[in-house]
C-alpha cells in the first residue's frame, strides 16, 4: 500500500525531458509484473513506438489524446480524459500528446521496452 507522496519521480532516458516515471512495483527487465506512473508535461509529444509486451493505460490527471499508427498525427487521436484507458498489442505503433499536465498509470508483465518507429525520436541516441 502507499500514497502519493510516497512515489518517488525521476527522469525517464527513453522518453526524454518533460516525462517523469515513478515505478509502484517491479523491474522493467524481468519477466515479472510491472506497475509504473508517468508525469506528462502540458503539450509533451509521444513519439510513434511500439513495445514487445501488452501495454494498459489508465488516465489519472489531465488528459492523454492517443492513436495507432507510424505517422504521429494529432487530428487522429481519440481524447482519453481521466478514466480513459487503453490497452495496446505487443508491437502495435501508438503515439500521443498530453493536454495540461497529464498523469497516466501502466501496468503489464515485463520485460519491457520501447522502440521508435523513427530512430531520431529516440532521445537515448
Amino acid at each position: 500500500m502507499g500514497t502519493p507522496e510516497d512515489l518517488e519521480w525521476g527522469p525517464v532516458a527513453s522518453m526524454g525531458e518533460g516525462a517523469q516515471m515513478a515505478n509502484i512495483e517491479g523491474t522493467l527487465s524481468e519477466g515479472a509484473p510491472f506497475t509504473f506512473r508517468l508525469k506528462l508535461e502540458d503539450g509533451y509529444e509521444i513519439k510513434p513506438h511500439t513495445h514487445p509486451a501488452y501495454e494498459r493505460v489508465t488516465v489519472l490527471e489531465g488528459t492523454l489524446h492517443f492513436a495507432q499508427g507510424e505517422e504521429f498525427n494529432r487530428d487522429e487521436t481519440q481524447k482519453l480524459p481521466v478514466g480513459g484507458y487503453a490497452i495496446m498489442s505487443p508491437g502495435d505503433a501508438m503515439y500521443g500528446y498530453a493536454e495540461g499536465e497529464t498523469m497516466i498509470q501502466l501496468h503489464g508483465e515485463g520485460p519491457w521496452g520501447i522502440e521508435y518507429i523513427n530512430e531520431e525520436d529516440d532521445p537515448r541516441n
